[in-house]
């Protein structure tokens, strides 16, 4: 009778039944992400040292929460987590994979403490992790460890094998950050309170379970102190737990926090609450027909996307602006998005399911714009204009839009942080390169390329906006700029090099040398020779005819990479790089020589084999760069992809999925299906209309049904 049971279950799971179907959030593997590739196969290049692998974290979060509660293998190295490290330091509370922050390392301990080497091994055997949730035992202190958060708080649960000589150890001389000071005091009985500086200011208070005996602080080595929390044996449990509330304000909002957030909550509910959440969010995608394996590969990538940027505004509203000034502004601050990476995708994904946090994500970025006389960039590039103006265009409304248009073109006219070099760059339509005699792979220049081509599309986004808010002065100016790609395109070379002041190119010229800053950011010649997503036409009038730009195209994916090692450049399709930004939306401009199932064959590839790699099946093909490459993975899964984020419109593809039904607000869905599982699209229809070409507009999203037709 059991088995007869649990088959009508997995059938009632295969059909499709909503009362007994399986979690979304069990598809989700929060450790897919965190192994890096060692093997010359994957990586394209033999390796001299560890390569930079999508550096995420498998702790426990929100979506775009303030707190990421995430375990340390080796701090200063992306997420501080690392597949392939054996020990923990702590377990820190915020986290965006890149670099930084890794506040407030805590870890639970026993017994007489090494203030030199504390560490304690661990086995991914003994480890689990899913959406708000993670596990872990630490085998020096015979710990079990659990966490779970809410927003802007962190739940741990610890369980001792022996309940005697507790003691957290709060080593908050570390972070990913460079660490200025901190402070620890215990407040009462039960409770202790603080803040670390490690880039920014963060205040923590706890409230524990069981008393505190006292805190001392252990001497080290090189003269600094470890904190050391000692608690009051309870001879009647074997458990301590933590809630901690943040703040980056004060230890005063940071106790409100907790009293809001987790006041009267035991570790399960918390829990619970989290999986609802996500839960929640992930349901505003579902798919069917596809494995076992690309449905977790799916939710995994969607999952991803949605934790950063971060919030940093309190439960009362208040955070601490630009200048360093309390605020309340009456919408949730959060941080910069990596707009270098996540302008191309993710930010268009987070408009999409959590228009709410978008608008807020935009009224932050325009407030820090207000305080330092400019719109922030990230990295490289000015692509806060690129956000906001498909934002807008899509529909957004809710913020200061007026003053966020004032900076754009700020940004675009006057010399500023966001747009370095840009005087030289109105003067003659292109940014100059310096004349160097041996340019080698780490020299530091203008990356003179790369800002003409992402200044042009920049341009181009403020042109759209100046035309939706009837400026046509600016819209006129913009727009002609738009076109200064062309300027750095060599017509001997047939590729986008590097220009000197006098105009004279760059030489000698070999478009496979990578460089980091030198005519191109973080690329070579062939990927950096096919970016203008606002102007592709114009891109391929530039060659002989189309049939030499598909040639040209071909190239791109068929001439082999050199055994050539460049940190954050990984896992190659001949020169094309999926490792890293620059040439993602590429495959697609097989689409505009009439030759989309070429394009598709290439998407297909990299779903099928660049986002479950390596030994362990858990690393990606290179940096998730906050969310960027998850989502690159999403878009396509469901069969819409935006090649230029700026305009309403998605360029069209084969979907993963015979079915994805799509949420699109006021509990109205849009369905994509397809048909036949061909790569080549014979039509496209939406609602019974047949589609003119291959782009979907994003008003199209409000009818019911997108079918594409394949063979």
């Amino acid at each position: 009778m059991v088995k007869i049971n649990c088959f009508i279950l997995c059938l009632l799971t295969v059909m499709g039944c909503n009362s007994c179907r399986q979690r979304l959030t069990d598809y989700v593997n929060p450790f897919l992400g965190t192994a890096t590739l060692w093997e010359v196969e994957d990586l394209g290049f033999t390796p001299t040292h560890r390569t930079w692998g999508a550096e995420v974290f498998p702790g426990a979060s929100l979506p775009n929460a303030m707190v990421q509660l995430s375990p340390v293998t080796l701090f200063h190295s992306g997420s501080g987590y690392q597949y392939e490290d054996s020990v923990i330091w702590g377990f820190t509370h915020t986290n965006k994979g890149h670099w930084n922050l890794c506040h407030v390392p805590l870890l639970p301990a026993t017994g007489t403490i090494a203030a030199d080497n504390y560490v304690s091994p661990f086995s991914h055997s003994n480890e689990s992790a899913h959406p708000g949730y993670y596990q872990v035992f630490l085998e020096r202190y015979g710990v079990n460890v659990e966490l779970t958060s809410t927003l802007r708080c962190a739940y741990h649960r610890y369980t001792f094998a022996n309940g005697h000589n507790i003691k957290v150890l709060a080593d908050l001389n570390l972070a990913n950050e460079r660490v200025s000071g901190y402070a620890i005091a215990q407040e009462g009985e039960y409770s202790f309170s603080g803040f670390q500086h490690a880039g920014e200011k963060i205040y923590f208070y706890a409230e524990a379970n069981r008393k505190i005996n006292h805190i001392e602080k252990a001497p080290k080595k090189d003269g600094k102190e470890l904190p050391v929390l000692n608690f009051v044996d309870d001879e009647g449990s074997k458990i301590l737990e933590l809630k901690i509330g943040f703040s980056f304000v004060s230890i005063e909002n940071a106790k409100h926090n907790l009293a809001q957030e987790m006041t009267g909550k035991s570790f399960a509910e918390v829990r619970k609450e989290a999986v609802g959440t996500w839960e929640s969010l992930l349901s505003k995608i579902t798919v069917s027909g596809g494995t076992e394996a690309q449905m977790r590969t799916f939710y995994s990538c969607l999952y991803r996307s949605f934790l950063w940027p971060a919030l940093r505004s309190d439960v009362n509203g208040e955070f601490t602006n630009a200048r360093r000034q309390v605020s309340n502004t009456g919408f949730r601050y959060y941080t910069d998005p990596s707009f270098w990476d996540d302008y191309r995708n993710k930010l268009i994904l987070l408009g999409l399911l959590s228009p709410d946090v978008a608008v807020d994500v935009i009224s932050s970025v325009t407030d820090r714009g207000k305080k330092r006389g400019y719109m922030p960039n990230f990295f490289h590039g000015d692509h806060a204009s690129v956000f906001i103006t498909g934002s807008y265009l899509r529909g957004l409304r809710g913020w200061d839009i007026d003053s966020a248009y004032l900076l754009m073109l700020h940004n675009a006219k006057v010399e500023s942080p966001s747009r370095p070099h840009l005087a030289k760059y109105i003067e003659k339509g292109y940014v100059p390169e310096w004349d160097l005699e041996a340019p080698r792979l780490e020299t530091v220049a203008t990356a003179g390329v790369t800002k003409t081509l992402e200044f042009a599309y920049d341009d181009y986004a403020v042109a759209l906006m100046a035309r939706e808010l009837g400026d046509k002065a600016n819209y006129d100016t913009l727009m002609s700029r738009s076109l200064n790609y062309k300027n750095v395109f060599d017509p001997a070379t047939k590729f986008m090099r590097g220009r000197l002041d006098n105009g004279e190119w760059i030489t000698p010229f070999d478009p496979q040398t990578v460089y980091y800053e030198y005519m191109y950011r973080e690329a070579n010649g062939w990927q950096s020779s096919f970016f203008a997503p606002h102007n592709v036409d114009g891109l391929i009038a530039l060659f002989p005819d189309k049939e030499y730009f598909e040639k040209k195209l071909d190239s791109l994916f068929t001439i082999p990479w050199r055994d050539c090692e460049a940190d954050n450049m990984s896992v190659f399709i001949g020169q094309y790089c999926h490792g890293n930004q620059p040439d993602h939306g590429y495959p697609h401009l097989y689409y505009f020589v009439g030759k989309q199932e070429k394009a598709q064959d290439i998407l297909n590839h990299i779903m099928a084999n660049f986002y479950n790699m390596g030994k362990d099946g858990l690393a990606y093909a290179g940096m998730d760069d906050a969310g960027e490459m998850s989502a690159w993975y999403v878009f396509h899964a469901i069969g819409l992809y935006t090649l230029s984020p700026a305009d309403p419109e998605y360029i069209v593809t084969v979907p993963l999925f015979d079915k994805v039904t799509l949420w699109t607000g006021n509990d109205k869905y849009f369905t994509i299906s397809r048909k036949n599982s061909g790569n080549k699209i014979t039509g496209i229809t939406c609602n019974g209309k047949k589609l003119d070409g291959y782009f979907l507009a994003h008003d199209e999203l409000s009818k019911e049904t997108l079918v594409i037709e394949t063979e």
